[in-house]
């Protein structure tokens, strides 16, 4: 039978999920292990994630290579052996920087668990940090930078992020090539020593997770003496930048790359899930109307998106775009437009279910593989947030009502409260 293709096919709207549960331990030196046992296949994903990031560290990049350099050598193994090793398990390790957390992610087959636990161990407990790696992976970082910094679109996105929280902030840090040079390997040693060797950390099984892998774990990672560390005290904000305009020129570019942006909040606040809602109107989605004015309507630029982005301890708004040097501030006076009819104008009844729809339908696109439900999970766990935070997601999203998207964009979309980043030309 052939489908009536001018019929749209039923739909169903998303009010419900339910997060499988995570079993929680605390293993015999303190850690804390969290296993998710789901899937099919003889796979699984090993976590260890330690508050070692950026927010600690004494010197810039100082936590970056710390963790970065784990896996270019120990007191017992070489960088190409360590390679080789994890190789030869059929095993794929990455090493995950961040502000807030630094991590090692393994994934591997079930069956090779032992070797790589005995593996991640040593990384752990010996990493000696040689100095001719180290240069290495300076140069490296160097030479990747210097790429970067050709870009407007990278510019422009760094510049938003050390206006909004100040060049000294831990959200706000960007990589220099002066200070990459001047990080000595003491300083690296000194954070690995202090916020990584022997330090607590959170240790997240996914996959096919069996009695006896938790048992492994807690004989290796649990036998780890774990020391607890004193807590970082808060750092300033830079609290001048509302209504700031900073343009870089750069001559040899056609187009110029905008972003505009504020200061935040973290997933805790209670007008998160109310601000989600009004950035997927404003600009989260394809369909939104930032997409349709300034890329539909009026063919400024190919695309265009506003991200409301949560840390642990604080969050901003990013408006982002590119556009020819001729139509940049064309583009930025229809950005603030648009924040402008929010404030003025209620959303209407289908634009608003369409976005809410969406929203669901993504979030439930999100959990379809155990890793994916790990992610949420661990967001979950690290930020400190309800055990049913996605279920709150859901019922406070399909809750939000056109009154409280125009209240948000009165607060937050507020053109004045802007930083204005422009990276080309005007």
């Amino acid at each position: 039978m052939t489908p009536d293709r001018t019929l749209a096919p039923d739909f169903q709207v998303i009010t419900n999920i339910e997060l499988p549960q995570v079993q929680s331990t605390i293993l015999p030196n303190g850690l804390d292990l969290h296993v998710l046992n789901l899937g099919e296949q003889p796979v699984m994903r090993l976590e260890c994630i330690f508050d070692a990031g950026t927010w600690y560290e004494s010197a810039p990049n100082a936590a970056y290579y710390a963790i970065k350099m784990l896996t270019e050598g120990t007191s017992s193994r070489s960088s190409s052996q360590i390679s080789e090793a994890f190789e030869r398990l059929g095993a794929f390790v990455e090493m995950s920087p961040g502000a807030d957390r630094v991590g090692i992610l393994v994934y591997c087959l079930s069956r090779v668990l032992p070797d790589v636990l005995e593996i991640v161990t040593d990384l752990v407990q010996y990493a000696a940090f040689p100095e001719h790696e180290l240069e290495e992976q300076k140069n490296i970082t160097i030479q990747n930078l210097r790429v970067n910094m050709e870009k407007t679109a990278y510019l422009a996105s760094t510049t938003l992020k050390r206006a909004l929280f100040g060049n000294e902030h831990p959200y706000g840090k960007v990589q220099l090539e002066g200070e990459i040079r001047d990080l000595k390997r003491e300083t690296i040693l000194d954070h690995y020593n202090n916020y990584i060797k022997n330090a607590p950390c959170s240790v997240i099984m996914a996959g096919q997770v069996s009695e006896n892998d938790v048992a492994l774990v807690a004989q290796s990672l649990g036998s780890i003496t774990a020391e607890k560390r004193v807590e970082k005290d808060a750092q300033l904000l830079n609290d001048d930048y509302a209504g700031k305009q900073i343009l870089v020129e750069k001559a040899n570019t056609l187009q110029s790359s905008i972003r505009l942006g504020r200061r935040m909040f973290t997933r805790s606040h209670p007008d998160y899930f109310p601000m989600l809602v009004t950035n997927e109107i404003f600009g989260g989605y394809f369909g939104s109307r930032l997409m349709k004015n300034i890329r539909e309507d009026k063919g400024l630029t190919y695309g265009i998106s506003s991200h409301l982005v949560s840390m642990s301890k604080a969050g901003y708004l990013m408006i982002g775009t590119d556009a020819k040097k001729e139509f940049t501030q064309l583009t930025i006076d229809e950005i603030k437009k648009e924040m402008l009819r929010l404030q003025t104008e209620l959303v209407g009844d289908d634009e608003l279910q369409t976005v809410k729809n969406f929203m669901a339908g993504e979030l439930a696109g999100s959990l379809n593989t155990a890793f994916e439900i790990a992610d949420k999970r661990k967001t979950i766990l690290l930020e400190g947030l309800p055990a049913d935070f996605y279920e709150q997601y859901l019922d406070s999203i399909h809750a939000t009502t056109a009154e409280q998207v125009m209240a948000m964009a009165q607060q937050y979309l507020r053109p004045e409260d802007m930083l204005e980043v422009v990276v080309g030309g005007k």
